[in-house]
């Protein structure tokens, strides 16, 4: 990547306009990028809102690339009571508008609209037949805020100057896009937060000058995360199909979790070895063997974290450390299957290294378990291994904040009822 007259990669350029906003930063991020897109066909869509993968680019691997560039708006239903149908049209022709504008694909436009708990509130009951719990913490050491927006919409593309478009046209500051007349929420949503990101080789890097990370910046230029390793390996996540509802009157949506996580990776980088950094994310036999090349690509679509499962408890005692994937990979269904499928991705927002971690599972209870199983408590109780000291990468998070939605099918996304 060839930096530009004034020192700044378009890359970087381009992450700074997407947290930033605003009509100037759209239009620097389109001289940037100049990007030449299609216009896209609302009828093509899927009416699973997060079924992405198959306009979605793989590696070489086949592992699932999901787009460079994420917001996640956070809004509120701005009047009291239940939305009528007005609201639902109007939210839902300023979504249609956006399908016209970009077509489904990472080069385009991917987007969902999710609904928090605190929504549901509004009516005499939460959605028929799914669990939806308010957010709370989940580990003995953790204190979270609670996230309870009515909704959050994810906009993610390859372009950040298509989620700025997409952005403010949903917030009414933009009515055309790519050539298409869109219309947006009008009054009914407030924007209460924003909360950008990105993920890919090379953006990481080039974005590692905040806090959290140390100054002689030492992230991997090849590396998709800030802490350096690939993830989501296909065989490690669970397929769209596995995160669907499959019955009752939201059949064909799923749960989301989101958690704004603040990272700390001095002592990641400036104590820990490059063979203690393997240990904690991938397990100790990982390290031992030198199993992991680079950034990890070498692993292929596996962490093949499989075998390692079984060891926990020696390594705990032999090692004193347990591995992040290692502790993960017993939350599996009665199949041995994945049951989260994560579509996390890197921030800088409040000038800080951190992760907005949003996973996708059929049942936020699927959520709740794995999380569970990344405590290690078990583990921790009987070793030497501590609560987070050495126990996979907790040492290295603090989870902010935290938040469940129901994301419907396609056809009940504007202001569901719950049971529509």
């Amino acid at each position: 990547m060839q930096p530009t007259q004034r020192g700044v990669s378009r890359r970087e350029f381009v992450k700074a306009a997407v947290a930033i906003g605003g009509s100037a930063a759209l239009s620097a991020c389109l001289e940037r990028e100049s990007p030449d897109l299609a216009t896209g066909d609302p009828s093509s869509v899927p009416d699973r809102q997060h079924a992405w993968d198959e306009a979605l680019p793989r590696d070489d691997h086949g592992n699932v690339r999901i787009p460079r560039h994420h917001v996640l708006l956070l809004v509120e239903y701005s009047e009291t009571g239940v939305p009528d149908d007005d609201a639902r049209e109007t939210v839902e022709a300023a979504f249609r508008s956006l399908e016209r504008a970009y077509p489904w694909s990472n080069e385009g436009l991917l987007f969902t609209a999710g609904y928090a708990p605190a929504y549901f509130d509004r009516y005499d009951a939460g959605p028929d037949g799914v669990a939806l719990p308010a957010p709370t913490a989940l580990a003995p050491f953790e204190d979270p805020e609670l996230d309870e927006p009515d909704a959050v919409i994810h906009l993610t593309s390859d372009y950040g100057s298509v989620v700025l478009g997409a952005e403010q046209a949903l917030v009414g500051e933009r009515s055309t896009l790519n050539g298409v007349d869109v219309s947006g929420f009008g009054e009914v949503f407030d924007r209460v937060d924003k909360r950008t990101g990105f993920v890919g080789d090379g953006l990481p890097a080039e974005n590692q000058d905040v806090d959290g990370i140390p100054d002689d910046e030492p992230v991997d230029e090849d590396a998709p995360l800030f802490m350096g390793f690939e993830s989501g390996f296909e065989k490690n996540q669970a397929s769209e199909d596995g995160v669907t509802i499959e019955s009752g009157p939201f059949a064909g949506g799923t749960t989301q979790h989101l958690s704004k996580i603040r990272l700390h990776l001095d002592q990641w980088y400036n104590q820990d070895s490059r063979s203690q950094r393997v240990a904690k994310m991938f397990c100790p036999a990982h390290a031992e063997d030198d199993r992991v090349e680079g950034v990890g690509e070498n692993l292929g679509d596996d962490n093949q974290v499989g075998d390692c499962v079984d060891d926990i408890e020696a390594d705990a005692g032999s090692h004193g450390i347990v591995g992040h994937a290692q502790k993960n990979a017993r939350a599996r269904d009665e199949d041995d299957t994945p049951v989260l499928l994560r579509r996390d991705f890197d921030s800088t927002d409040d000038g800080a290294a951190g992760v907005h971690f949003l996973s996708l599972q059929s049942s936020v209870a699927d959520f709740v378990a794995t999380r569970a199983a990344m405590n290690g408590s078990d583990v921790s109780e009987e070793s030497s291994v501590g609560t987070r000291l050495n126990n996979g990468i907790l040492q290295y998070m603090t989870v902010q904040r935290r938040g469940n939605y129901l994301v419907p099918p396609r056809s009940s996304r504007a202001l569901p009822r719950p049971s529509p």
